[in-house]
């Protein structure tokens, strides 16, 4: 009983506390926001100056993945998630991309939530490694984000 070793679970990482302060201020942000066309203008130009943010190898293909889904999903809504450009639906995430930087990972992810309508049988992909967004990238991404809000 009341062991204090502290060899155990050492709680948040830095990365994932500044996610959710992250989290906590784009709340705070959208709650101060006037009418939905505002807060849906504002919330895009937020993700656009995220992506800006990001070093080059991750800030070139979340440009290009911000490209394909608004193309082809029109009904998402770009929105901050966590700190990542997110893609929502009546408010709740359906896609999000992470950038390699933000949690010090060696590939960006595209991830889907389980609000995404990616079902296939009994087990599916949710989320896909990105080392770089060709031709070919973009296709399977516009194909996933038409699936998903199916």
């Amino acid at each position: 009983m009341g062991n204090t070793d502290s060899s155990g679970h050492e709680g948040f990482t830095a990365e994932e506390r500044a996610a959710m302060k992250d989290h906590a201020q784009e709340l705070r942000t959208a709650a101060r926001r006037a009418s939905r066309a505002d807060k849906a203008a504002e919330a895009e130009r937020d993700v656009l100056a995220k992506i800006a943010e990001m070093q080059d190898s991750d800030r070139i293909m979340a440009e290009r993945v911000h490209a394909v889904i608004t193309a082809n999903a029109p009904v998402l809504a770009p929105k901050l998630w966590y700190g990542m450009p997110a893609y929502a639906l009546d408010g709740k995430v359906v896609c999000f991309f992470q950038s390699a930087e933000k949690f010090k990972a060696r590939y960006a992810t595209l991830g889907f939530s389980d609000q995404a309508k990616l079902d296939e049988g009994t087990m599916w992909a949710a989320g896909f490694a990105l080392t770089e967004v060709t031709a070919e990238v973009e296709a399977r991404i516009a194909a996933l984000v038409k699936q998903a809000v199916s």
